[in-house]
């Protein structure tokens, strides 16, 4: 039980650092466009040739090296989650939900959600404020 988070964070890892290399290094086919006029076309039209999705590519492939290594998980969720969200927020509010339940996009949320409570604890850290310094 206690390998789990690791063998799912290596998956994520993987998945990001795939994700984002096929990109960066042109390693595969481009996806077809958006259909002409949607949303999701006018998103992609400002979003690709500014070189914003290189900048996310980036963080993908360095979210996906920093979740896959045991010590730097944490970190590593911290920059894959506005990422996720992201994309979330992409089929929710510009495809209109098409695509929510593909189940790679099932399989990464539900990944990200299980190593964000197995290291809930290190989370705390976060929340809790350093004790008051006094002043001397």
């Amino acid at each position: 039980m206690k390998h789990i988070p690791t063998i799912i964070g290596g998956l994520l890892g993987l998945l990001f650092i795939a994700s984002g290399l096929v990109v960066l290094l042109k390693l595969g086919p481009t996806p077809p466009a958006p259909p002409d006029g949607t949303p999701a076309a006018h998103f992609m039209a400002a979003f690709a040739p500014t070189g914003y999705l290189t900048f996310v590519k980036v963080f993908e492939v360095l979210g996906g090296l920093l979740v896959a290594i045991p010590l730097t998980r944490n970190w590593g969720l911290l920059v894959l989650g506005p990422i996720i969200l992201n994309i979330l927020a992409f089929h929710l509010f510009l495809e209109k939900g098409e695509g929510l339940l593909n189940p790679v996009l099932i399989a990464i949320v539900t990944m990200a959600l299980f190593l964000l409570w197995s290291g809930r604890r290190e989370f705390v850290g976060l929340l809790r404020r350093p004790p008051a310094s006094i002043p001397g």
